[in-house]
């Protein structure tokens, strides 16, 4: 079947049994603390890097997926969570309390380079201080902020103040020999280039790129928190449409529901699995398109013929979404157990202009390769720019086809199967590049998958009986998981790994919810790429990793 892995013969992907891992972490582990998805473990805080560099190099625990922070009334809490590239179905939970009084814990950014940003948020909203962090200060508020807005304590009513500082060139001590020409220039955060509110702080030596540093937080809306706001049943799933607010609603949705399904022990009908299925890959080729009509607006300014084209298809994708859910881009189509409601009637006339669409969609993608990646220009411009070595892409934990792009054969829709899509005959995509040129390839080849993956939904879905067409589980009107109870799930959203971490406590709404993006963690591999590049190669690296504020910034 086409959704087999090759064979793998590296010893670190024999999965080990938790008795087996806690073996071999040895004294490090002083409690268990299993969650719903991995085997938890218990360390002290000082022990952080000596754990998670057992776990990565003897273990093959190579993938940091997120750190979820969060406090308790008598003490604060990291929890690491760990999985493999090659099989993330192999997790585990790293778990680090920390003194309610004195919250510091060793940082785990030399073991794995995207804790940076991760713990940075944790420090930022929560309050925990990470020793040997490289650059521990606040990542989404201003500097001046006063309090941490998910600690216990948090102040909402206090006065905040935030101040425009002058902006320094961070490399100014290092570059004042006469031989050296810098230049401290702002890109964004109010620019078509950046994608949205994002700043780039970036320096420059004489012509090339010598640092380049990515400043977010414009658009944090407090989205976790106003789902620990809201009820798991209902109002809750609303708001993962807001996140990666382009095109990825129902792919936002589904993580949300995966995880809280899971949690609440939900099996949801085949027939809806089917319905998701189809749903979720017209939102992967609605954004898609998106990502490919604004790179090649980036690259080549051309706007007119390959911008409009591509927007012209993800139009009539977003028809056929509306015609699903009622909604352009805001659907709220997902229940936990099922969908809302079922095809649109007629059924047939839903199932001729998808088929249309898809027939006519091979001849696009003909088109966008003729207009793009033949065009000289665009290949001068992405061909050996932003490259982005596989360990390096690991290590900053990326995902989807950044990731795919450098040739990390990782994709959650077959390697920790969901929905439909072990059931169906498709491939993962990927290229051995790692440069620009490489990740927009990615995309343009995962359209025609999405557009197989569909094919054979909708085939599905004309032949099933009509008495056997379950859209929603039998789901209680009140869901209270048990208290104490914590799981994390992900599911393969267009930008990458879209995970969910949901610690319950007895009541209607989450204690913890926390939202695993992943172009937060793509983002933080733009200096990787654009060190020693020049300018129009780091709106060329930015464009390929294809980001969305509101999903970064949450």
């Amino acid at each position: 079947m086409s959704l087999e892995r090759p064979d793998r013969v590296d010893d670190d992907a024999v999965e080990r049994t938790p008795d087996e891992l806690e073996a071999l972490l040895g004294d490090l582990v002083v409690d268990r603390d299993d969650h719903l998805n991995a085997p938890g473990f218990v360390i002290r805080p000082d022990t952080v890097q000596e754990t998670l560099r057992t776990l990565k190099e003897q273990a093959g625990y190579d993938h940091l997926s997120v750190v979820s922070a969060q406090e308790y009334e008598n003490r604060y809490e990291s929890i690491y969570h760990l999985k493999k590239y090659d099989d993330p179905t192999q997790e585990v939970s790293i778990v680090v309390p920390a003194d309610k009084d004195d919250p510091v814990s060793e940082s785990a950014e030399p073991v794995f380079r995207t804790a940076d940003w991760h713990e940075r948020e944790a420090y930022d909203l929560i309050g925990i201080e990470y020793d040997d962090h490289p650059d521990l200060r606040r990542i989404l508020l201003p500097e001046t902020w006063q309090g941490h807005p998910l600690s216990m304590d948090y102040d909402k009513d206090r006065p905040q103040i935030a101040t425009l500082p002058e902006h320094a060139n961070p490399l100014e001590d290092h570059h004042k020999d006469a031989e050296s020409d810098t230049m401290f220039l702002n890109i964004g955060p109010h620019h078509p280039a950046t994608h949205g509110v994002l700043h780039l702080k970036t320096v420059l030596d004489g012509e090339q790129v010598a640092d380049v540093e990515p400043d977010i937080g414009y658009l944090h809306r407090s989205e976790e928190q106003m789902a620990q706001s809201g009820t798991y049943r209902h109002q809750i799933m609303p708001y993962p449409d807001r996140w990666d607010y382009i095109s990825a609603g129902l792919l936002n949705e589904w993580a949300y529901a995966r995880a809280a399904e899971d949690l609440a022990d939900i099996e949801v009908p085949e027939y809806a699995q089917v319905i998701r299925t189809m749903g979720a890959e017209m939102c992967r080729i609605a954004a898609h398109m998106l990502a490919l009509a604004t790179f090649a607006l980036d690259i080549n300014g051309d706007f007119t013929a390959t911008f409009m084209y591509a927007i012209n298809d993800r139009e009539r994708v977003q028809n056929l979404l509306e015609d699903l859910t009622g909604q352009r881009l805001m659907f709220n189509y997902f229940r936990l157990g099922g969908v809302v409601w079922d095809l649109p009637e007629p059924r047939e006339e839903f199932f001729s202009k998808t088929r249309d669409f898809l027939d006519q969609l091979p001849e696009s993608v003909e088109e966008y390769h003729n207009l793009i990646t033949s065009n000289e220009v665009f290949q001068m411009r992405t061909i050996d720019t932003g490259i982005l070595p596989p360990e390096v892409a690991k290590n900053y934990g990326a995902t989807g086809p950044v990731a795919r792009g450098s040739g990390v054969d990782y994709d959650l829709r077959r390697d920790d199967p969901y929905g439909y899509y072990d059931e169906l005959d498709w491939d993962v995509v990927t290229e051995d590049g790692g440069d620009n040129f490489s990740r927009l390839l990615v995309r343009m080849r995962e359209v025609e998958e999405s557009a197989k993956i569909i094919e054979q939904c909708v085939d599905l879905l004309e032949d099933w009986p009509e008495d056997e067409r379950n859209i929603q589980a039998n789901v209680p009107r009140t869901l209270r998981p048990d208290d104490d109870t914590e799981i994390y799930r992900a599911v393969e959203g267009a930008k990458g790994e879209l995970g969910i971490y949901i610690r319950a406590d007895g009541t209607d709404k989450p204690a913890r919810f926390k939202i695993r993006s992943p172009c937060f963690s793509n983002l933080q591999t733009l200096p990787e790429m654009a060190n020693g590049e020049y300018i129009p190669d780091v709106i060329a690296a930015l464009g390929s990793l294809d980001v969305v504020l509101g999903e970064v910034d949450r």
